[in-house]
């Protein structure tokens, strides 16, 4: 059997991460001699004891990890990015799911959280316009002031400011002066509090 080549290590470390970063996925045995231009027989050589060896992740068909990975993977939050809510439907409901997004917990800090798409343009003073994702930590309560994500009646959420009054009503304030205060009144309506915002990801002109 012919010796390994440490560089071979290196070159297929750095091909896995790239290929995940680039698709989402790990590499085929396949994807990797594209990448590497390795033989496949070597390749299939390699992985097999970088795993015996702890070097890698090898379990199969796309399921390969680089230690890089694996402590990547360990620092980060897989959050689900919710579209338009459907009347009715829970707010993380599958058919809600658009796909999962990966934040370092380091940016959104401890707990559940999950990515609202913004629709409008109603917080726009607070930074928040249409498109933007906000992430949005899960929580039943909040202080006055925050941004919440408010369902009302058990109808569609609203992205809104989170104001309580002391007559059993809550105003949900908007960030923008062409649009109305909600004021919802607890004693004949229903009012949900589903998350607090914490940040908001948008792109750059």
């Amino acid at each position: 059997m012919k010796p390994l080549k440490t560089e071979y290590f290196k070159i297929l470390e750095e091909a896995i991460d790239r290929h995940r970063r680039e698709t989402g996925v790990a590499p085929t045995i396949l994807e990797l001699v594209g990448r590497t231009g390795i033989p496949q027989a070597t390749v299939s050589r390699y992985l097999r004891y970088m795993n015996a060896h702890g070097m890698i992740e090898y379990a199969g068909h796309r399921r390969i990890r680089t230690q890089a990975a694996s402590r990547e993977e360990a620092e980060t939050l897989e959050i689900p990015l919710v579209g338009s809510i459907a009347c009715g439907l829970p707010l993380l409901a599958e058919e809600n799911i658009e796909e999962y997004v990966r934040l370092p917990e380091t940016l959104v800090g401890k707990g559940d959280f999950f990515i609202l798409r913004a629709n409008g343009c109603s917080m726009i003073k607070a930074g928040i316009d249409d498109g933007d994702l906000v992430v949005i930590r899960q929580q039943e309560d909040a202080e006055p002031g925050q941004i919440v994500v408010a369902l009302v009646d058990d109808e569609s959420a609203t992205l809104k400011r989170y104001y309580p009054r002391r007559n059993s009503r809550v105003d949900l304030v908007p960030e923008n002066d062409s649009f109305r205060t909600q004021t919802i009144d607890l004693s004949v309506q229903h009012l949900a509090i589903q998350g607090v915002a914490v940040k908001v990801i948008k792109n750059l002109d």
